[in-house]
């Protein structure tokens, strides 16, 4: 079970809920619910600065202004929120939204592949790390946890999940498709139902050790995930993210363990016909915030168990390309969704896009690593302390985007 790493530690769940004194199976604790944008998101046009003279004139065909018809929405006077991103309008106001801009990779790769591996697995100038960043906060957490403590609704495991401790990629929870891939790169091993997976052990200890394991995952099937409803009327669209986030609420409901979740939006990669308030990025915008924010309505009460964090590999050129799209650049932004952090704040540092101010002359510069923002909404949410091993290479400063 361990080398699957969908498995826990052998009566983990009656000592926790013995010595937690609780009535659910579970002790509870506090939940980080990731998505990886991938393929690059346009962080300029995502969160503009809409009075730099240097953008409007880089992209005549795609800048937008906060003062007309279609328009952004203006945030501060300085940056204005893409209308696709318009579920996103109250939660910022509302102080539970804050963004990050001039955020990236210190690595200055233009590839989609190694760009998503550094930022997965944390450690930009090196590439043979077999853990991910995420495993690495699993390991972290300092208590003994469920076999779904982290969850990947995804076909196959991240790369963020890659390493000892115990974690499980499920694609759909109604039909328990589930891959379990081995947190040790290499080995996998498919099953279409936990008693499959169960039979598969040919170890009989290891049978005996798992079992409370699996009969946790077996509540899965108490409960009416095909006919479950929403809260609060929450409307998640009927995407790959919004059905991913709907069982997430659905694990996070159900008090099965759950501490770390991962789910993916894709489709950002905008070299051509990008458009503005229509076209393929307002679209991805549309269906990342209008998932994001039927999610942050449906959990309700639960709001203050749980932070919600963007995250895209690199952002995009400041000039337009000749097709009507943007190629691949540097710095983009992210968003974070939460009760405990600095919201309705543009947080990061974005100069004049003035050429002298490009990096490479072409692109906005990287003000923010990534691992400053990782590290400190992981640390001040999770209450995690070790940052020498959440990020080994890295000794910088965080930027005071959580409010505890």
């Amino acid at each position: 079970m361990f080398g699957l790493g969908i498995g826990g530690i052998p009566a983990f769940v009656t000592r926790a809920a013995a010595q937690a004194k609780i009535i659910s199976p579970y002790k509870k604790n506090k939940i980080l619910v990731c998505i990886f944008q991938r393929g690059a998101m346009d962080g300029l046009m995502a969160v503009t600065p809409f009075t730099d003279p240097y953008l409007k004139e880089a992209r005549p065909s795609l800048f937008m202004d906060a003062n007309s018809s279609g328009s952004l929405l203006d945030l501060d006077g300085k940056f204005g929120l893409h209308p696709g991103f318009r579920s996103f309008n109250q939660l910022f106001k509302d102080k539970q939204l804050a963004i990050v801009h001039g955020m990236g990779s210190p690595n200055t790769s233009r590839s989609h592949f190694d760009a998503q591996d550094y930022m997965e697995s944390g450690t930009p100038f090196t590439k043979s790390t077999s853990s991910g960043w995420l495993n690495r906060a699993i390991g972290l957490l300092g208590h003994e946890g469920s076999p779904f403590r982290a969850i990947s609704l995804t076909n196959s495991l991240p790369r963020s999940f890659y390493g000892d401790n115990p974690s499980v990629a499920i694609s759909n929870l109604a039909d328990f498709a589930i891959q379990a891939k081995s947190n040790k790169v290499g080995a996998n091993l498919v099953a279409q139902s936990f008693e499959e997976l169960y039979d598969q052990a040919g170890d009989e200890l290891l049978k005996e050790t798992g079992k409370e394991s699996f009969e946790a995952m077996k509540m899965l099937k108490k409960t009416n995930i095909k006919n479950y409803k929403p809260a609060n009327d929450a409307r998640y669209p009927s995407s790959p993210l919004g059905n991913s986030l709907k069982q997430i609420c659905q694990l996070i409901k159900m008090d099965v363990g759950l501490e770390i979740a991962f789910a993916e939006s894709g489709g950002w990669d905008t070299h051509f016909n990008q458009g503005t308030d229509k076209g393929i990025f307002a679209r991805n915008a549309a269906d990342l915030s209008n998932c994001i924010a039927a999610f942050w309505q449906d959990l309700g009460q639960l709001q203050d168990d749980v932070t919600l964090m963007t995250m895209t590999e690199f952002g995009r050129t400041v000039k337009q390309n000749g097709t009507g799209g943007t190629d691949h650049g540097r710095a983009s932004c992210m968003f974070i969704v939460g009760n405990d952090v600095r919201g309705g704040v543009v947080h990061g540092l974005v100069k004049p896009l003035a050429t002298e101010n490009l990096a490479d002359g072409r692109d906005l510069a990287v003000t923010t690593d990534f691992r400053s923002i990782f590290s400190e909404v992981a640390d001040k949410h999770l209450r995690l302390s070790n940052d020498k091993i959440l990020f080994p290479d890295w000794n910088g400063n965080k930027i005071g985007v959580m409010a505890i």
